[in-house]
């Protein structure tokens, strides 16, 4: 879906200057970034995008159907960052909470507020996905793909 003018993410950017080089395939700089360019990736039905961003080992257990019925048939109002958390400059983690809002499709307004998690693996941000169990033990290697143990990275 084609889009001008204002980015959908609520940055006051245009999209073309905002979230569109995201869309295109360049790394989000911070996690914060990341968040905005999924919410605009859900206005306009950019599920492929959504998939791509997610933490690579859930990639396959994503509901596209479910992903892009939702994304389609909503009226997506608007998103509002509330805070960003990450413990230094160049950190490989960051939790961003939200609140995005939308209508269905009868009309009724609808609100979700989350504090989600990004992992950054090889200079690029990832979702982690918490309806996405991860099945890992103690010792396996971390599904961040960080070369760690679970235990010493994502386990902590």
């Amino acid at each position: 879906m084609e889009h001008t003018g204002d980015c959908p993410c609520g940055s006051g950017k245009p999209y073309a200057a905002c979230c569109l080089p995201l869309h295109e395939g360049k790394p989000a700089a911070t996690a914060e970034q990341l968040m905005r360019s999924r919410y605009s990736a859900y206005t306009l039905g950019l599920i492929d995008y959504l998939v791509a961003t997610t933490l690579p080992s859930q990639q396959a257990q994503l509901d596209h159907a479910a992903m892009t019925d939702w994304s389609q048939s909503s009226h997506w109002l608007g998103l509002t960052v509330e805070k960003v958390h990450s413990a230094e400059a160049a950190s490989t983690r960051a939790q961003v909470t939200f609140t995005a809002q939308w209508a269905d499709e009868q009309g009724h307004r609808h609100s979700h507020r989350e504090c989600s998690d990004f992992i950054r693996l090889d200079e690029r941000w990832y979702f982690v996905d918490p309806t996405i169990k991860v099945k890992t033990g103690r010792n396996d290697p971390c599904p961040c793909a960080s070369g760690k143990k679970y235990k010493q990275c994502c386990g902590r």
